[in-house]
């Protein structure tokens, strides 16, 4: 379902802001530095994880506020909220419809994907981002997915502690390293499943002006990780981390057409393999889900020319909702039907 309201309080440059929006289109314009991205990230924090900027929760507080922050929205008869107290900082909370939840229940509700500026250099940058951008893309066909990543890297981060020391409990590092075989396999699993089906979604997809990729997973095979993690302890301990298991997984990106790595292509066809990519795992998630996820894309049409910023918005039409930034609202023009704001420092207006 669609965001019909969304409130922030203290979060980011807002102290106060309430915006009104429909299914479909909610176009966001404004200066360099007004706010859009904010409200973006706003919305992102209706999904599990730390939002579209991946920082600490407690740098979302506005500066001069209570030190603490919330972001609520209306959901059909539904609301869900999110925030922290300044009184715990780095403690997400969340409710339900008034009633305490996990932050991982929020996977239930909403599906939530997005594409930033800083994502145009994902197929030259880390492992780590991209294994990020894919964890994503899980959790939006499968929310169980976030309780099992979290719960392997917990055990993760416990087990290399415990390897710090100078003696071992035999049976402490035992059941982490069981805890981290259980989870592993099913993080591995779940990615594994993703990335088969959406790389069959990007090869139906229509053969238009995005390029379309051929995407693997790469770095680190299903096996036996309890017996693994076992015989590599001496090692671990000496590199102070786990050097096996899924958090060694890497997203592989092909241009499809010419046969060549995505971090070889030029920036433009980078561009569009992304935005390829992101489109064709809507489909799949609308498919999967029977309703399309929410897509947030930030500075998105700028970088584009207007063949292929034609092509975006007819690509995205009928798409549920669609929140979308320019610096200018003329490079909303092609746009039909849409809900459209003026952003102006910790303020908006219904345009």
């Amino acid at each position: 379902m669609p965001v019909s309201r969304l409130t922030l309080t203290d979060f980011r440059s807002y102290a106060a802001a309430t915006v009104e929006a429909r299914d479909g289109f909610v176009l966001l314009f404004g200066e360099n530095g007004a706010g859009k991205t904010n409200l973006l990230e706003a919305v992102s924090m209706l999904a599990p994880g730390r939002g579209l900027r991946g920082v600490p929760i407690s740098e979302m507080a506005r500066q001069g506020g209570s030190g603490g922050w919330g972001v609520a929205a209306r959901l059909g008869e539904s609301d869900l909220g999110t925030g922290t107290q300044s009184t715990a900082p780095e403690r997400r909370q969340v409710r339900i419809n008034g009633a305490a939840a996990s932050v991982n229940a929020l996977g239930e509700w909403l599906s939530v994907l997005w594409l930033t500026p800083a994502m145009d250099r994902l197929f030259t940058g880390s492992a780590g981002d991209r294994r990020r951008f894919l964890d994503r893309l899980v959790l939006a066909l499968e929310p169980g997915h976030a309780h099992h990543a979290s719960r392997y890297e917990a055990a993760m981060r416990a087990r290399n502690k415990l390897l710090a020391e100078e003696q071992w409990d035999e049976s402490w590092l035992s059941s982490l390293e069981l805890a981290m075989a259980e989870h592993g396999a099913a993080v591995a699993e779940t990615r594994a499943r993703a990335v088969t089906a959406l790389d069959a979604a990007i090869a139906a997809a229509p053969d238009d002006e995005f390029a379309r990729a051929e995407i693997t997973l790469e770095g680190w095979a299903p096996a036996n990780l309890t017996a693994i993690l076992r015989a590599n302890r001496s090692r671990d301990a000496a590199a102070g981390r786990a050097i096996e298991g899924p958090h060694r997984q890497d997203l592989a990106v092909l241009h499809r057409a010419k046969r060549m790595p995505a971090a070889q292509s030029s920036t433009g066809e980078q561009k569009a393999l992304l935005l390829g990519l992101v489109l064709a795992h809507a489909d799949l998630v609308a498919d999967r889900r029977r309703a399309p996820p929410m897509l947030l894309l930030d500075e998105v049409a700028a970088h584009l020319d207007p063949k292929r910023r034609a092509a975006l918005f007819a690509r995205l039409a009928g798409r549920g909702q669609v929140w979308m930034t320019a610096t200018e609202a003329a490079l909303f023009d092609g746009i039909g039907t849409a809900t459209r704001f003026h952003v102006e420092p910790g303020v908006v207006h219904s345009a």
